[in-house]
C-alpha cells in the first residue's frame, strides 16, 4: 500500500480526523541512516506525526519542524514535514539500541528520554514562523506531541502513532490525529463516547497489519458520528532538497584563507547531508572555481 494521507471530518465538522500511512518512507529513513529497532521507532513517529500536522495548513509552501530534546542517549531528533507530502529527517545518534520495555515493546521513551523539551515550529511560508515549546511528558512522542497540542494549540486532540520494524525491515507504519473542535467541545457526551473508543486502541500498526486500510480505521472509530472521509488523498514520501549546489554555496562560508588552504593540501571537500544521508564531494578545482567566485563577491562588496 502506497504512503498516503487521508482527512476527514465527523460531528457535522466538529471533529477532524487525519490518518496516514507512512510505512515506506520510514523503511527509507532506516536504511538511509543505519537506524537501529529503537532508532527506527523514534524517527518513524516523529515523522509520521510531521506529517499529520502540518497537513491542517494552508500555504503551498506551508512546513513544520519538530525537534525533541531529551536526555536519553539518542540525544536529539529532528524532523522537517511539508505540505506537499515531502518529510525527512534525522536522530542525533542513529545506532542506539536498547532491551525492550516492561510491555516487550521497543522502549522509545528510555532511548528519547523523559527530561527535556519538544520544540515545534509551524512556517506558513509568509515569514513569521510561530514557534512553541514543551516540556517532555514521557518521551514516546505521540503522549508529548498531544501534549503541545492541547497546551499551545488549545486543541484537545488524541494521537496515534505507530512503527512496527522487525529484521526485515519496517512492516507498518503510520497515524492517526483526531481533534475536537470548538464547535463540540461543549459536549459531554461526544467526548465521552470518543474517550471511550480511543482507550481501546491498542495500537495503530496492528491495524494495519490486520490488512486494515485508513478509511477502514476512521470508520471504526467514528463512523456513527456523521463521518465524512474526504476524496483526495495525499501521497506522502522521504524527500529531501539538498544538492551539490547548496553544498557549494554553503563552502563559500569557510572564507578565503580555509578555501586556500584546502586548496594548497589537495584536499577535497567532503559535506554529509544530516536529513538524508547524501553525500557530495568538491574536487580542488571546483574548490579553486569557487575561490574566484568568492574574491570576487568580496571585492564587488568593498
Amino acid at each position: 500500500m502506497a504512503d498516503q494521507l487521508i482527512r476527514a471530518v465527523a460531528a457535522d465538522g466538529g471533529i477532524r480526523v487525519v490518518g496516514a500511512i507512512t510505512t515506506r518512507l520510514v523503511e527509507e529513513a532506516r536504511t538511509r541512516h543505519k537506524l537501529s529497532y529503537v532508532a527506527t521507532a523514534a524517527l518513524g513517529r516523529t515523522l509520521t506525526a510531521g506529517a499529520l500536522l502540518v497537513s491542517n495548513m494552508k500555504r503551498e509552501d506551508s512546513r513544520v519542524n519538530i525537534q525533541i530534546q531529551g536526555d536519553g542517549p539518542l540525544d536529539g531528533i529532528l524532523v522537517d514535514a511539508r505540505l506537499d507530502g515531502s518529510v525527512r529527517g534525522y536522530v542525533s545518534n542513529p545506532s542506539v539500541e536498547l532491551p525492550p520495555n516492561t510491555q516487550g515493546k521497543l522502549d522509545v521513551g528510555t532511548a528519547v528520554g523523559r527530561n527535556g523539551y519538544l520544540y515545534v515550529v509551524r512556517d506558513s511560508g509568509l515569514g513569521y514562523p510561530y514557534s512553541s515549546t514543551i516540556e517532555l511528558v514521557s518521551g514516546e512522542i505521540g503522549d508529548d506531541l498531544t501534549q503541545y497540542l492541547a497546551t499551545s494549540e488549545q486543541t484537545p486532540s488524541a494521537l496515534a502513532l505507530g512503527v512496527f520494524v522487525d529484521q526485515h525491515g519496517v512492516e507498518a507504519a503510520g497515524g492517526l490525529l483526531l481533534q475536537i473542535l470548538p464547535k463540540v467541545a461543549n459536549d459531554e457526551r461526544l467526548i465521552s463516547v470518543l474517550e471511550s473508543r480511543l482507550s481501546t486502541l491498542t495500537g495503530f500498526t496492528p491495524m494495519l497489519r490486520a490488512q486494515k486500510t485508513l478509511p477502514q480505521i476512521i470508520e471504526d472509530l467514528v463512523g456513527d458520528m456523521g463521518l465524512e472521509i474526504f476524496p483526495e488523498s495525499q501521497l506522502l514520501r522521504f524527500n529531501c532538497p539538498c544538492d551539490g549546489q547548496r553544498m557549494l554555496s554553503a563552502l563559500k562560508l569557510l572564507g578565503e584563507d580555509e578555501l586556500q588552504d584546502m586548496i594548497n593540501k589537495s584536499e577535497p571537500a567532503e559535506a554529509i547531508c544530516h536529513f538524508c544521508g547524501d553525500k557530495y564531494e568538491a574536487e580542488c578545482d571546483r574548490l579553486s572555481d569557487l575561490l574566484s567566485e568568492l574574491r570576487m563577491e568580496n571585492a564587488n562588496r568593498a
